[in-house]
């Protein structure tokens, strides 16, 4: 167990972080070799700071639900009725794309499908009409007008709309909606009882407080959850917190999700053509932000950021001969902020510990 002024060390650094960030509070939760050595919400609920932010914090995940919507296409696979390998049109229901196109291309994005993050016209939908999301026909009708980027498994593209297509997949495969299939193949079973899929404004109102200059006419902050839509993430978005987040990627690591076989699928590296400050080597697998050359050995998780809330969930194989979970929730959309924190806890660990 780290001693208690290696505690103390910890949340004085993330105060720091957060405080030179001007983000109020985060949610944090470190496990060593599967057993928890620090969970705390540091900081504060309100931009005021004047409402400590409370044990059981409820985020926006963003992206770190890639994983969760990777972990129950996999277990499709497990199961025999999806396979890696096969394209996606030879499953029933009618998907909008003439190439073939394979789920083990859609969950690496090396499928050479674009993406709606970068669309003038999605982000000016987003800052007009933030209770309205687009359909998902409008998702697809809006991203897949022109040619695919390249053809596919001959590049790589991160894409949000790939996680809509594998999302479609799975839900017609299953015959259950997303919030249905994690409900009963992963939150149920491992005992999350704060986390869910997001599926209204309604839902939003249990969460910490998210703030953004995103949607605010005059770059003031504003608190999101009452305004943005959690439909405007076409693959779906899920709500958890640092604890429950924690225990989700042990129990992934760990084998209790998907088989030996499929976790090392997860695994493989897809390299990606851009660099990382905080990678050494930015790489993508099945569902997964990888780091093949990271000094903690086999480096895996994802990160997440929209409107109201920046987030990283990683798993680092080795750091003293020992595992490490690090996550780390924040209530404010600082670009990578949830990244460094969760590495920088890492780093504490490595050095300090």
């Amino acid at each position: 167990m780290e001693h208690p002024s290696w505690h103390t060390r910890v949340s004085e650094t993330v105060q720091e972080m957060l405080r030179r960030a001007d983000a109020p509070g985060a949610g944090v939760a470190l496990l060593v070799d599967g057993k928890p050595v620090f969970e705390a919400s540091i900081g504060f609920r309100n931009v005021a700071l004047t409402q400590a932010l409370p044990e059981d914090a409820r985020f926006y995940i963003y992206s770190i639900t890639k994983t969760m919507v990777a972990v129950a296409i996999l277990q499709l696979v497990e199961q025999g009725r999806l396979e890696l390998d096969l394209p996606v049109q030879s499953y029933p229901g009618e998907l909008p794309i003439a190439q073939p196109v394979t789920l083990r291309q859609l969950l690496n994005h090396t499928s050479g499908l674009p993406d709606y993050g970068a669309l003038p016209a999605y982000e000016d939908a987003v800052r007009t009409n933030p209770q309205q999301p687009w359909s998902r026909t409008e998702f697809l009708e809006h991203t897949l007008r022109g040619d695919l980027l390249f053809m596919p498994g001959e590049g790589w593209h991160y894409s949000n709309i790939g996680y809509l297509l594998l999302l479609m997949v799975l839900e017609q495969s299953s015959g259950r909606e997303l919030h249905e299939v994690l409900q009963q193949q992963i939150f149920m079973p491992l005992g999350l009882k704060a986390t869910f899929v997001a599926q209204s404004l309604a839902s939003a109102q249990n969460l910490s407080p998210g703030y953004s200059t995103f949607l605010s006419e005059n770059n003031a902050l504003q608190d999101v959850r009452e305004r943005y839509h959690p439909s405007w993430v076409a693959h779906g978005l899920v709500v958890s917190t640092a604890r429950e987040l924690a225990r989700f990627l042990r129990a992934l690591f760990d084998g209790q999700l998907v088989g030996t076989r499929l976790l090392e699928e997860m695994y493989q590296p897809e390299i990606v053509g851009v660099s990382h400050r905080l990678f050494h080597q930015t790489a993508y697998g099945l569902g997964l932000m990888l780091d093949p050359q990271s000094p903690y050995g086999l480096v895996a998780g994802h990160g997440g950021g929209g409107p109201g809330y920046s987030t990283a969930a990683f798993f680092l194989s080795d750091i003293k001969g020992r595992s490490v979970i690090s996550v780390a929730l924040v209530n404010r959309d600082v670009p990578d902020l949830g990244l460094e924190i969760a590495f920088t806890l890492a780093d504490l660990l490595a050095y300090h510990s």
